[in-house]
């Protein structure tokens, strides 16, 4: 399998997985054909796995802790906060504010089963929040040793 750079130092598989529709938007959840799955990518040399605290929700990262739980190692988890739901799926909004970003990060944390993840993003921008303050937030979780990475998904000018 190719590697690819994502910025300067976090090397990735070319191809990568992404995981929402193993819990969320495609039907229902199964958790064993999504672990086998997993598993099969990782067989085939894929190392880069995204999901996100939105999807199921927050079920998808308890499937893919569990999944990648053996295997840790050998890959690279990827999970985006901002899109604040209820366990029920309530769609809450956009949320950027830095106390959020903090609570967000330590859920994904004890959901996924991980000390810390690869790659943290913010899934959309919370326009009510100077973006600094967000990634004021997200800076304090790397240096925590929390997050390794940060970025940024479907931002708008």
């Amino acid at each position: 399998m190719q590697k690819r750079k994502l910025g300067p130092v976090l090397e990735v598989s070319a191809l990568g997985l992404g995981c929402m529709g193993m819990s969320h938007f495609y039907g229902p959840r199964e958790d064993s054909a999504s672990t086998a799955t997993i598993h099969r990518a990782i067989d085939l040399g894929i190392t880069f796995f995204d999901t996100a605290d939105i999807y199921g929700p927050f079920t998808n990262e308890v499937s893919v802790g569990k999944a990648l739980q053996d295997r840790r190692s050998d890959v690279v988890i990827a999970t985006k906060f901002g899109n604040e739901r209820k366990p029920d799926g309530t769609f809450i909004g956009v949320n950027g504010k830095p106390d959020y970003v903090r609570k967000a990060c330590d859920d994904s944390l004890a959901r996924l089963g991980i000390d810390y993840i690869d790659l943290y993003y913010q899934h959309r921008v919370d326009r009510t929040v100077p973006i600094e303050d967000t990634w004021g937030a997200m800076k304090e979780l790397v240096d925590a040793g929390k997050v390794r990475h940060l970025g940024i998904s479907e931002a708008l000018p």
